[in-house]
């Protein structure tokens, strides 16, 4: 682990959603060398109004489930350090303000933290500068996805949760539809996603992943990612296993051939792009579709 530590995150992941952000957040929470918040997603620099400029507004159904969230984590808190965080989480301002930021990580000690939180792969160039002049040290992860099979799984996660009410995935105009919606395309992106971060991230401070790999090599990508970190990578996260997915059991939406197709024809220049872009597995994602 490493011995210098600074006030604020040591790291952030910045996405992608729906890429085995979860996944990363269970293995570092329960890994010796880490502490990590007691909510996954912290959503402060996208949902706190920006000193002085544009803003992001916080519905009442948003503060309340950020209330919620808040009494969900006080239940699950593990110890002190988890009710100091909650406590100094709780009494925030509105406002955007980076001291009181890295302020919430003042509970690691000489542990490893970070926040991952995958809408910030969303944030401006504006503000993505400003986060990484003010925390020039710190760390950014990202885990890549196949568009295609990303914007699939959320667009199940949505049906799941009833956002959609129904969705035929033999019908390539519903498909269409909804892969328009604006937070989806936002996110399917992975190609500028990284390219936006990269201009403001040294490159010794930026490390792309890939979803293939927890796929295939859970243990492999959970090794690369906490060597990254600055952890013992070959010390064991509590009794998980490498490939433990609390998600597992969740229900999904069966994607068909005729889906298949109509994502990839949409999603065309992008998996090209992130060939280019990102390079690795992302290498062979067009040939998955014959493109």
């Amino acid at each position: 682990m490493s011995a210098a530590v600074q006030v604020g995150p040591d790291f952030l992941c910045i996405g992608a959603q729906k890429a085995g952000t979860g996944w990363l957040y269970e293995q570092l929470r329960s890994h010796p060398d880490f502490w990590m918040p007691p909510m996954k997603e912290l959503h402060y620099f996208d949902r706190r109004e920006e000193a002085g400029g544009s803003s992001v507004k916080r519905s009442l159904p948003l503060a309340r489930k950020e209330a919620e969230r808040i009494a969900i984590a006080r239940e699950r808190a593990h110890d002190e350090r988890d009710r100091e965080f909650l406590d100094s989480f709780e009494g925030l301002s509105p406002a955007l303000d980076f001291d009181s930021y890295a302020k919430l990580f003042r509970p690691k000690g000489n542990s490893l933290s970070g926040d991952i939180t995958p809408g910030y792969s969303l944030l401006n160039d504006d503000l993505v500068k400003q986060i990484t002049a003010r925390f020039s040290a710190t760390k950014v992860v990202f885990i890549a996805r196949d568009p295609v099979e990303r914007a699939w799984s959320q667009l199940s996660m949505y049906v799941r949760r009833g956002l959609i009410d129904r969705l035929d995935p033999d019908d390539p105009k519903q498909i269409s539809e909804q892969l328009r919606r604006p937070e989806i395309l936002a996110r399917s992106y992975a190609s500028e996603i990284v390219r936006r971060w990269k201009r403001f991230v040294s490159a010794d401070l930026f490390r792309v992943f890939f979803f293939d790999d927890l796929a295939r090599d859970a243990a492999g990508l959970r090794h690369s990612i906490i060597s990254f970190l600055g952890g013992n990578a070959n010390t064991a996260s509590g009794n998980l296993s490498a490939a433990y997915n609390a998600k597992a059991m969740k229900q999904k939406l069966l994607m068909t051939q005729a889906a298949r197709e109509h994502l990839a024809r949409f999603f065309e220049n992008e998996l090209h792009a992130c060939a280019a872009e990102l390079g690795g597995p992302a290498v062979n994602w067009p040939r998955r579709y014959d493109l």
